[in-house]
């Protein structure tokens, strides 16, 4: 649901809306909805997702409505959902929800950007024929796409001309030159070679990330595997590789093997989100 209700955040922001976002940042005991529950409201008082259902979330809403009216930043609002006293919410579940209620200005989202994980990066390594299936439908689900090879003919904005950022460089074992990555950035290795593969590979390990995927076959990746161990990277480091890269659909053209990347880094995406 979080990761839903991002993604209508996404286009408010977009289109220069304003909104006010609850959320649920703990809870006490019995309670309808956990702490990372989310609900989104308009200024009409229309929303999206929910921080509970209930008389809770009826005075959430309304709440979030004045909100909108005065501005308020950030507040955390705590509700007692038993009968206990006259404040409570009389609610059958018991137990305690703080709810932060943020007013969202579209024209500084910045904060709200970062807080919430809605900049996530591909960063794709290698700009042959998977990759240039790949990063126009990595940009269409929302991704920001980085595409970095070492031939220019393959990096440049006549072949990438909408991706975020084009670069080359001299060789793969600097790949990650002038490159910051966060856990919100997704690695996909799809380069022309083992060489350059296992190169950005062993890299990758070294940086932060949501996502390392690397093509090739099983054999393939089971020798790289084992100069990762020569090497002395561990087998949690291992682990964070997808390799085969991709969700297995039988796919087999660049654009079946771009889909089936695609559709595994929305499902790390949304999983990382729930």
């Amino acid at each position: 649901m979080a990761n839903k209700v991002a993604y209508f955040a996404k286009d408010f922001l977009e289109n220069g809306q304003d909104f006010v976002i609850a959320k649920v940042v703990d809870t006490h005991g019995s309670t309808p909805r956990k702490k990372g529950a989310w609900m989104i409201v308009k200024e009409d008082g229309t929303s999206m997702g929910t921080v509970g259902g209930g008389k809770l979330e009826a005075e959430t809403q309304k709440i979030c409505v004045e909100t909108y009216k005065t501005k308020e930043k950030s507040r955390i609002y705590q509700f007692r959902l038993t009968g206990e006293d006259e404040k409570a919410l009389d609610m059958r579940c018991g137990g305690d929800a703080d709810v932060e209620i943020q007013y969202i200005d579209a024209s500084h989202p910045e904060e709200f950007i970062e807080e919430f994980h809605l900049d996530t990066t591909a960063y794709i390594f290698g700009g042959g024929h998977v990759a240039l299936a790949l990063e126009p439908i990595l940009r269409y689900v929302d991704f920001n796409t980085v595409v970095i090879d070492d031939r220019a003919e393959y990096a440049n904005r006549d072949r990438y001309p909408q991706a975020d950022d084009v670069r080359v460089v001299d060789d793969f074992k600097n790949a990650f030159d002038g490159i910051t990555t966060t856990e919100d950035s997704y690695i996909v290795i799809v380069t022309r070679g083992h060489a350059g593969d296992y190169d950005v590979l062993k890299d990758a390990l070294k940086h932060k990330s949501a996502y390392i995927g690397m093509i090739g076959s099983k054999k393939k990746n089971a020798i790289l595997f084992d100069k990762l161990r020569e090497e002395g990277f561990s087998e949690e480091d291992i682990a964070r590789i997808h390799a085969p890269i991709g969700l297995p659909i039988q796919a087999e053209t660049p654009e079946e093997i771009a889909i089936s990347i695609a559709g595994e880094m929305i499902q790390v995406r949304a999983a990382r989100h729930e």
